[in-house]
């Protein structure tokens, strides 16, 4: 199990494809510690994941995933799994 508070993952490089294998692997994964997980896609050639996450992500396609929104820059997204 994944736990503490925040994850983070690097998803630069990967397809889409692969990234989400990995997003869904940590969700799974993640303890009810974890209260954010961080994507780290990239602001330039990262638009494709970023539009894959909003898209795989958001509307409550995930049970697990309460919202999600931007990180601190634009070459970040979080997935929220529950409020501070």
């Amino acid at each position: 199990m994944l736990g503490s508070g925040n994850i983070e993952i690097d998803l630069h490089g990967l397809r889409a494809e692969e990234a989400k294998k990995k997003i869904d692997e940590a969700i799974r994964k993640a303890d009810p510690t974890v209260y954010r997980i961080r994507l780290i896609h990239g602001y330039h050639r990262g638009h494709g994941l970023k539009d894959m996450i909003w898209d795989e992500y958001s509307y409550g396609r995930n049970s697990k995933v309460l919202r999600i929104q931007g990180g601190v820059n634009e070459g970040i997204t979080e997935l929220v799994l529950r409020e501070y």
